[in-house]
C-alpha cells in the first residue's frame, strides 16, 4: 500500500534532519518523513571532528566564508547572507546546545561530544512529529501527475515535495542522472599526501607551523601548518591544497610534485640570514643549531640534505652548502606518490551540477518541488566545519522555501 506524506526527505544525515525539523516546526500540520537507508542515521555526524562534531567555523563574514569552498564559492554567497555561522549558533542554542570556539576557529559543542548534536536532532524530530524511517533504501523516484513517487526497499511513498539530502551517494546521483540532472563525477577531496623521502621518513609527528606549498607546474598554492606523518604529509596546509586541487590531482592519478617553503622567505633573503648565522654562530654546529623557528628534527634533515656533515660548524660552510641549504629551506621539492583519506571524514568533490539549482530556494531548475541540501550538490569545503555550515544553510533555505 502506498504511504502518503506532505514532504519526504531522503537522507538521514545532518542536512536531512535539520531540514525536517525546521519544516515541521514551522508547519505543525504537515506530515514529514525522513527516509534513511541504514539502521541508524547521523553516522557522519557521529565521527566528525574526531567524535566531537565540528559544527561550524567562527567566520562571520559571508564573503570570507565562501573562500573556503573550492566548489560552491560563488553560489553560496547569497545563501550565506540568509543563514550562516551566527544563525547556526543561535539555532543550536535555542535547542539547548551551546557551542564553543577553539583557537583555530573551529566550533564544537561544549560537551565535546557529537552525541550532543545527534540527541538534539532526535529529540527535536520526536518533539515536532517527524517520522524517521530506517532501513528504507531508495530504489527509484519519479514524478507522476505532480506528485513524487518513491520506491524503497521496505515500502512505496507519495509526496508533493521531495528533498534529497543524501550526501555523496552514487546510487542517488545515478537516479538523478536518469531523471535528467547533470552529475559532476565524484573525486576525493580532503586527503593527505603519501610521500617517501629520506628527509621525512624518520620524523613523523613533526609540525612546521607556517609553510607555503605549491603544486609544481600549476597555480595551486596553500599555506599554514604542515604535519609530517608515517605515510607523508598532512595538516591544514595539505588538506586545503587537496581540496582546491582535487580535480587536477585526480587527473594526475595522485602522482605529482610539491614545492615547500618552510620559512616563507625568498631564497635570497634566506641566504642573507644564513650568511649572518655563519658569522654570529661561527663555532657552533650547523646540525645542532636549528634556525627560523623550525623543529629541530626537521632542521637537521634539511641540513643533511644540503651536503652538510653533522660535525660541520657554521664558519666552515662554503658557498655551495649555503645555497643548497637555502634551497632546502625555501624550495624543497617532494614527490607525492598517492593519497590517504583524512580520518573518517571522507569528502568528495562532485555531485549535481550547480547550474541546475536555484540558489534562492535550493530547488531544482528542472523539476518543480524537488529540493537539494548538503553535499549531494557539487559543493565541498576545506576542513574546519565548513561542510557542515553548507549543510545547515542549504537545509534552512529548503525548509524556508517549502514553508512559504
Amino acid at each position: 500500500m502506498m504511504k502518503m506524506y506532505d514532504i519526504i526527505i531522503v537522507g538521514g544525515g545532518a542536512a536531512g534532519f535539520f531540514a525536517a525539523i525546521d519544516i515541521a516546526e514551522q508547519n505543525p500540520s504537515l506530515k514529514v518523513a525522513v527516509l534513511e537507508r541504514g539502521s541508524e542515521g547521523l553516522t557522519k555526524v557521529k565521527v566528525s571532528g574526531g567524535g566531537r562534531c565540528n559544527v561550524t567555523h567562527a567566520e562571520f563574514i559571508p564573503s570570507e566564508l565562501v573562500q573556503n569552498y573550492p566548489r560552491g564559492e560563488k553560489e553560496l554567497l547569497g545563501p550565506f547572507h540568509q543563514f550562516m555561522t551566527g544563525d547556526t549558533i543561535e539555532w543550536f542554542e535555542k535547542r539547548g546546545v551551546e557551542l564553543k570556539i577553539e583557537d583555530d576557529g573551529r566550533m564544537f559543542p561544549v560537551s565535546n561530544s557529537s552525541q550532543t548534536i545527534i540527541d538534539c536532532f532526535l529529540n527535536e524530530s520526536k518533539k515536532h512529529g517527524v517520522e524517521i524511517l530506517y532501513n528504507h533504501a531508495v530504489k527509484t523516484f519519479q514524478n507522476e501527475n505532480g506528485l513524487w513517487k518513491i520506491e524503497t526497499s521496505e515500502a512505496d511513498f507519495l509526496t508533493e515535495k521531495l528533498v534529497i539530502a543524501t550526501g555523496s551517494n552514487s546510487k542517488i546521483w545515478s537516479l538523478l542522472e536518469n531523471l535528467g540532472h547533470t552529475i559532476s563525477p565524484p573525486v576525493p577531496s580532503l586527503f593527505t599526501f603519501n610521500i617517501k623521502d629520506v628527509r621525512i621518513n624518520d620524523i613523523p609527528g613533526v609540525v612546521a607551523s607556517n609553510v607555503e606549498i605549491h603544486i609544481v607546474d600549476t597555480d595551486f598554492y596553500s599555506e599554514g601548518p604542515l604535519l609530517i606523518t608515517h605515510w607523508g604529509m598532512s595538516a591544514p596546509a595539505i588538506l586545503k591544497l587537496s581540496a582546491f586541487a582535487a580535480l587536477e590531482l585526480a587527473e594526475r592519478n595522485y602522482k605529482f610534485r610539491i614545492e615547500i617553503n618552510f620559512i616563507r622567505k625568498s631564497v635570497n633573503d634566506c641566504l642573507d640570514c644564513l650568511k649572518d648565522f655563519k658569522n654570529e654562530l661561527a663555532k657552533k654546529s650547523v646540525f645542532k643549531s636549528a634556525q627560523f623557528d623550525l623543529p629541530k628534527r626537521l632542521w637537521q634533515q634539511l641540513v643533511l640534505a644540503s651536503e652538510i656533515d653533522i660535525e660541520t660548524r657554521w664558519a666552515e660552510l662554503n658557498k655551495k652548502q649555503l645555497e643548497l641549504l637555502a634551497n632546502q629551506l625555501t624550495h624543497a621539492i617532494f614527490n607525492v606518490i598517492g593519497k590517504s583519506t583524512f580520518k573518517e571524514e571522507f569528502v568528495t568533490a562532485g555531485g549535481i551540477d550547480l547550474k541546475e539549482i536555484n540558489f534562492k530556494t535550493f530547488e531544482s531548475k528542472l523539476f518543480k518541488n524537488l529540493y537539494f541540501a548538503g553535499e549531494v550538490l557539487n559543493i565541498d569545503a576545506v576542513t574546519g566545519g565548513f561542510n557542515f555550515q553548507n549543510a545547515w544553510t542549504s537545509a534552512f533555505i529548503v525548509a524556508k522555501s517549502i514553508s512559504q
